[in-house]
């Protein structure tokens, strides 16, 4: 048996902290906290301690994935608020498919139906969040190319305030060379509960969880707070592909356009339906995507992708995120800019190749990673043939074949066809549509 026991908020000189208290089979108990220093643009004095507990409690349902994970309980208590049909439909669809890899990798079959009953205790109402709000945006910032993108977009042509999970180099860096100061934007500081980093250590079960649905509802949470209206993400049209294929298990799930629409819909519902959450970033390719982030060359130096090297702020040089980001970069930067960004020549360590196969789907299964469509790799790959900056890949080796002769690596539409798409499955309100447009045809 799970629980989700309790939630404490507490506001304090400005600054806001939530803890939230879950209990495995009444053995281990676990408490997460989150908290959020104060800024000149809070408002939290005015919003009703029910409604900010209302606010606090989605954050907590979300966390609860990651420490139900450790041993899968069949049953599930929630007892901070109750819960009606359509919210234990929309957790329960949540939990499910923002687990497929974790599912996947360790061999639990499962239908979304069987994964858990979840249970509540109390009236299943919540008080819908009725506050004014601004034509501010607020626009989450991980330190790599994508957020770099929609932050060079949108600045300059509305109020945007950047707004960081667990500050590190890269994210610092990049609102930095962005003209932010301290104060002007959002730091979020999450911690995760020693016991469960222990327990994983000790061979409970471990694996991804949809962190993405974590930063939608704290990022509700803190739209309500600073009164902006608009949520940017940078989520490209590419997360939408299955990491598995002819399945539905994506690493990306929860920066899928599905997870956005049940979760506008979710916040709309239950919330309040002024606030607009979306991906600014959702028509694109993260091909296109690229074209854009070669232009921004002062974040060349500090923007950071990879997430081996998260810790000590650098490209590890050995992981998929490394490599896809050199390929989908390639086209539009040089092989000497991207050995500069990058430490080395990425394109002749022949230790990449199983990644690179990967990638580029002569592997069964993509990297479980946030990366690019098989197709966009394939085209890049193409254009570097043509180029002649591809034909020592993986090379090193006498007994491997160079890529330049390998056919069926260079078969799918080209570089031109990609980056004249534009997708229309997207919830950009207007203005926002125009920017991107404005900026892609350039």
């Amino acid at each position: 048996m799970f629980a989700f026991e309790r939630q404490e908020v507490k506001l304090e000189n400005g600054d806001l902290s939530l803890a939230f208290e879950f209990n495995l089979d009444d053995r281990y108990r676990f408490r997460p906290t989150l908290s959020i220093p104060a800024r000149p643009f809070f408002d939290w004095e005015s919003i009703p301690l029910e409604q900010l507990e209302i606010l606090a409690f989605q954050i907590g349902m979300t966390e609860l994935v990651s420490y139900w994970k450790i041993a899968c309980p069949k049953r599930v208590i929630v007892k901070p608020f109750g819960l009606n049909q359509n919210q234990v439909k929309f957790w329960k669809k949540l939990y499910y498919n923002g687990l497929g890899e974790f599912l996947y990798l360790n061999g639990i079959s499962v239908s979304e139906e069987g994964l858990m009953r979840l249970e509540s205790i109390g009236n299943p109402t919540f008080a819908k969040v009725d506050l004014p709000l601004d034509e501010r945006t607020l626009v989450p910032v991980g330190g790599g190319k994508d957020s770099v993108v929609t932050l060079e977009c949108l600045r300059g042509q509305m109020p945007v305030v950047p707004m960081i999970v667990n500050p590190r180099g890269a994210t610092l860096n990049c609102v930095s060379t962005a003209g932010y100061g301290e104060n002007d934007f959002i730091v979020i500081n999450r911690t995760l509960d020693p016991t469960m980093l222990q327990l994983n250590k000790e061979g409970y079960l471990n694996g991804h969880t949809p962190f993405s649905a974590l930063l939608a509802f704290i990022g509700v949470l803190v739209a309500f707070g600073s009164r902006s209206r608009y949520i940017a993400l940078s989520n490209e049209n590419s997360a939408n592909e299955s990491t598995v294929p002819g399945t539905n298990i994506n690493h990306q799930y929860s920066k899928s356009i599905e997870f956005e629409r049940d979760f506008r819909n979710y916040v709309a519902e239950n919330m309040n339906d002024k606030v607009q959450y979306f991906s600014f970033l959702r028509q694109l390719s993260e091909l296109q995507i690229a074209k854009l982030f070669a232009q921004c060359e002062a974040y060349h130096p500090v923007f950071r992708s990879c997430n081996v090297g998260s810790k000590t702020d650098s490209w590890c040089g050995h992981c998929p995120k490394c490599l896809f980001t050199w390929i989908i970069l390639s086209p539009f930067l040089s092989r000497e800019k991207l050995t500069a960004i990058f430490g080395k020549d990425l394109m002749n360590d022949e230790s990449l190749r199983p990644i690179y196969e990967q990638l580029n789907g002569t592997a069964p299964v993509k990297p479980f990673e946030c990366v690019g469509t098989v197709e966009e790799v394939r085209a890049c790959i193409n254009a570097g043939i043509s180029a002649g900056s591809m034909t020592a890949t993986f090379a090193k080796s006498p007994e491997r074949v160079p890529v330049s002769s390998v056919p069926e690596l260079v078969e799918g539409p080209t570089i031109d066809v990609i980056l004249n798409r534009f997708n229309n499955e997207h919830f950009l309100p207007e203005k926002f549509e125009q920017i991107l447009k404005s900026r892609l045809y350039v």
